[in-house]
């Protein structure tokens, strides 16, 4: 099998719930070709008894049979399984590992200590978010990791026994000693107060399950977990909305996830403590954690230090663009509209540039509608919600879409009024380059924009001048007209 199609996978048996992954090739961004999870509940009761949950056991032995058939007929390697809390703290643990070796012959089975768990956990959460400098909090069914991240790397690491089957136990079904109970371990972390006023990153499935109850009661714009954001206050409010709520308002709610809608009030308590206790700048919702971590450890390390968002642009682009060649010229030709942005805004207008051509394949009356869906709902890990919507309105306006579309409604919501305004700008932008030099960039060196003396100036050189007719003056005209410039063009 070539590198490109190397595939590899992952069984991640936790507390609550067993999921085999299965990755596509060796790339920066995970990309998952299969994805199932069974809910097993192997730690429901394990405090009382201190084993695990034998219904439990006798279904883990079915599906990890059948994990394991699905990943040798998909030709994965390397493939590994990982257990966590729940069998690490079992008395009947090891002999639950016996009979998954037995069933999973060649299959390395490891049982994580909880500080290795933390260290899988930190590792995803920078997959997505190597610029992270905070609090990484992992809630499983058994125990919550806490870790602190910055500077690409990981400090402060622990596990404690949070998890929200385990605290559920513990207080007895009681929200009220389960708040008891959680502010009483965090106040023993004492690092934690050196976490206050940074972002606090929020991983596992019972956090996942609180964004989706969200996403849906606040009618959100973008139906994606990952990188969903709030405020602390908003998450404050969340979490006293959804431990007040019954059950019965939680499940009206569309796509509301069903089998964690128990956990979700646990999950909350444990975020209300956490925020207690660290008072963070914002939350932050990663759906990366334990599993990419393995894979950016195991087989993803050699491009680690690769941008996330550079990457999937430069993929995207590979696949889907008629050159990509071009990104750094019309980075370059676009720059004299931009005098003023930061580097974050020139670092969007980069990977817009990157992006701007992938829909050339498209049909024509679908492109810009095809292009913004494909960059609004793409897999990738380092893409937040905002930077989505600026270049896929950038995008969805080089291909001619109308401002007033009920498409582009998702960027309107998640954009101000002045990034509207500069994606806009960036799009015409691009649309003149690219009927200037038809996606070549010979053609593109040949004509240059200017901003001087309340005017935007197009230069053109000798082949230029052949190649423009009327649509690139209309388009020029549009584009300075958004700018509230006059135009001018010249030859040389």
């Amino acid at each position: 099998m070539s590198l490109s199609a190397q595939r590899s996978a992952i069984v991640d048996l936790g507390s609550n719930s067993v999921r085999l992954v299965v990755f596509e090739g060796v790339a920066r961004n995970p990309l998952p070709i299969f994805n199932e999870k069974v809910t097993l509940k192997l730690g429901r009761g394990l405090d009382a008894t201190g084993r695990l949950n034998d219904e439990g056991v006798t279904l883990a032995m079915d599906v990890l049979g059948r994990f394991h058939t699905v990943a040798r007929a998909m030709g994965a390697e390397p493939f590994e399984v990982l257990a966590t809390a729940a069998v690490r703290d079992a008395s009947n643990g090891p002999d639950f590992v016996s009979a998954i070796r037995a069933r999973m012959p060649g299959v390395p089975i490891r049982v994580l200590e909880g500080t290795e768990e933390a260290d899988y956990a930190a590792r995803g959460v920078l997959c997505g978010l190597p610029e992270a400098n905070g609090l990484v909090a992992d809630i499983g069914g058994g125990s919550l990791e806490l870790i602190h991240v910055a500077d690409g790397q990981y400090y402060e690491a622990l596990t404690t026994k949070l998890g929200v089957i385990r605290l559920q136990d513990r207080a007895k079904g009681s929200i009220e000693s389960a708040a008891e109970i959680a502010s009483e371990l965090l106040r023993e972390v004492n690092w934690l107060p050196g976490m206050t006023g940074r972002p606090l990153y929020l991983v596992g499935g019972a956090f996942r399950a609180l964004a989706r109850l969200q996403i849906a009661r606040t009618q959100y714009p973008l139906n994606l977990v990952h990188l969903f954001t709030l405020s602390e206050g908003e998450a404050r409010e969340m979490s006293d909305w959804v431990i007040g709520a019954s059950k019965r308002t939680l499940e009206k709610l569309p796509n509301a996830p069903r089998k964690r809608l128990g956990d979700a009030p646990f999950a909350a308590v444990v975020l209300k403590c956490l925020m207690e206790r660290v008072r963070p700048s914002k939350v932050v919702f990663s759906v990366d954690g334990l599993r990419e971590g393995w894979y950016m450890k195991h087989v993803a390390s050699s491009v680690a230090g690769d941008d996330p968002m550079t990457a999937l642009a430069e993929e995207m682009a590979g696949r889907l663009a008629r050159s990509v060649t071009l990104s750094n010229a019309l980075t370059g030709w676009t720059a004299p509209l931009f005098r003023d942005e930061t580097p974050w805004q020139r670092r969007l207008r980069q990977l817009a540039c990157t992006l701007s051509d992938i829909g050339s394949y498209d049909h024509p009356e679908y492109r810009a509608e095809q292009t913004y869906q494909r960059v609004m709902h793409c897999h990738g890990v380092g893409f937040e919600h905002a930077a989505r919507a600026f270049i896929g309105l950038t995008l969805a306006v080089r291909y001619e879409v109308a401002m007033d579309a009920s498409l582009i409604e998702p960027s309107r919501q998640l954009l101000s009024r002045s990034e509207i305004d500069r994606a806009v700008r960036l799009g015409l932008a691009l649309r003149l380059a690219y009927t200037l030099c038809a996606g070549t960039t010979v053609l593109l060196e040949e004509c240059r924009l200017l901003v001087e003396d309340q005017q935007l100036v197009l230069i053109l050189g000798a082949r230029s001048v052949r190649a423009a007719g009327s649509a690139v003056r209309r388009r020029f005209e549009r584009l300075a007209a958004v700018m509230q410039l006059e135009c001018q063009v010249r030859e040389e």
